[in-house]
């Protein structure tokens, strides 16, 4: 996932998407494709790990990895549709959330949702309003511009322990 701010970059996280594919369908568990928004944010102020059933914070805070939970936890952006093929969205309760089981993200794990690790949810929800564009699409994110990939330069220690390059 990307995150852009007047059409530049600002971040990238890494998610996961329906294991059931990519569609609309009611009851299809499937991923939505297209252009849609976010309608509301649930979970201001709630820990990190905080369970949320229906919406609603339980009080349960799950740790990162918990073996055999699947809950919805940390933050909820609630999608809605703005084109005929993810219409249903809203009523499907298509969210981007935070997953306990964060060992699968990457890979397809989800319901239908959008899943990000707990401290890339928080980020994402306390940088976007209501309202916000998100678009979900097959295409590859465009590669980083070469700043971004580039090390760093090593620090004065390092560069003084480092043997002098040959003549």
């Amino acid at each position: 996932m990307a995150l852009y701010d007047k059409g530049i970059e600002i971040g990238r996280f890494d998610v996961s998407t329906s294991r059931f594919g990519l569609g609309d369908r009611p009851g299809s568990c499937a991923t939505p494709l297209g252009k849609l928004e976010v309608a509301e944010k649930i979970g201001t102020g709630a820990p990190l790990g905080m369970k949320f059933k229906d919406r609603r914070p339980t009080g349960e805070i799950v740790p990162v990895n918990a073996p055999g939970r699947d809950p919805i936890v940390t933050r909820i952006l609630w999608l809605k549709g703005q084109e005929p093929q993810n219409q249903h969205a809203y009523s499907r309760t298509i969210y981007i959330h935070g997953t306990a089981e964060e060992w699968k993200i990457g890979t397809p794990a989800s319901y239908g949702c959008i899943r990000m690790r707990s401290r890339d949810i928080l980020t994402l929800f306390d940088t976007i309003g209501t309202g916000a564009g998100v678009e979900i699409s097959t295409e590859p994110l465009p590669p980083l511009p070469p700043s971004a990939t580039t090390p760093p330069a090593p620090t004065l220690a390092e560069a003084h322990a480092a043997p002098a390059p040959p003549l």
